[in-house]
């Protein structure tokens, strides 16, 4: 059995195992760095914004990605489940509604 490195929680991932922790940790210190880097040589927000975020976008896609391919899945019924529905016949009358 495959061991998760990360839950998803609302649109986001949280860690939660070392490896999850360690590219979490590893992700926020790439973006401290790059942020420190590039505002040092900025005069406005805007400059730093535009400096920092083609770097940020990457390294979230990356974490996204990575995140993604290393998570806990869910079946459709426990998504439907966490709705409230928990019937197979509002599960079938419900996922048509939502589709």
């Amino acid at each position: 059995m495959k061991t998760s490195w990360f839950k998803r929680w609302g649109w986001f991932y949280l860690p939660v195992s070392w490896p999850g922790t360690l590219i979490t940790l590893a992700a926020l210190a790439f973006y401290v760095q790059v942020f420190i880097a590039i505002d040092r040589n900025c005069h406005s927000v805007s400059d730093t914004l535009y400096g920092v975020f083609p770097f940020f976008a990457c390294a979230f896609l990356l974490f996204d990605w990575i995140a993604g391919r290393n998570c806990e899945t869910q079946t459709i019924e426990k998504q439907v489940m966490s709705f409230g529905l928990n019937n197979k016949r509002g599960i079938c009358r419900n996922l048509c509604h939502y589709v």
